[in-house]
């Protein structure tokens, strides 16, 4: 099999919805648009979030202390972290145009049945102004990105 070959193959597989070491999920579609927002435009807000290692150690820390946190962690102790941490990484990544693949579901569906309000919202986008200033994101940085997540608003808070 030639190298085209094999890269074409790959681009048509689609992508499992579980990974190893995750829960099985219903399947559903993968598409770009399932990340909830289009990503940034050149390399400028990849490298502000220190590309795939700071973007992996920004959405560790953020999953870290979002379920330990006392005001929302219990939101999050009957889901699967592992897949929290890729999905979340790969949207970020995705967001950022540091070069990855969203695979998970979309917002809406997503985050189904939660019952997160604005005020959980709220506490984990301070979670995550947290974990990307320990990173040394700079603030506009952080302000642009979560600019691009803010819409998804209507898609997560249920009450």
């Amino acid at each position: 099999m030639t190298m085209l070959t094999a890269l074409l193959l790959l681009q048509a597989t689609p992508l499992p919805h579980a990974m190893p070491g995750e829960e099985a999920i219903d399947p559903y579609e993968v598409s770009p648009r399932n990340a909830g927002a289009t990503p940034f435009e050149g390399e400028g807000m990849a490298k502000a979030f220190g590309g795939q290692g700071g973007i992996r150690r920004i959405v560790d820390r953020l999953v870290e202390d979002s379920y330990k946190d006392l005001v929302i962690g219990e939101i999050f102790q009957s889901h699967d972290r592992v897949r929290l941490s890729r999905t979340l990484f790969e949207q970020f990544c995705f967001i950022l145009n540091a070069g990855c693949v969203y695979s998970g579901r979309e917002m809406k569906s997503s985050h189904k049945d939660l019952g997160v309000t604005q005020r959980d919202l709220n506490r984990m986008v301070e979670i995550l102004q947290r974990a990307m200033t320990a990173e040394g994101v700079s603030f506009q940085a952080q302000n642009r990105f979560l600019s691009k997540l803010a819409p998804m608003r209507r898609d997560v808070v249920e009450r």
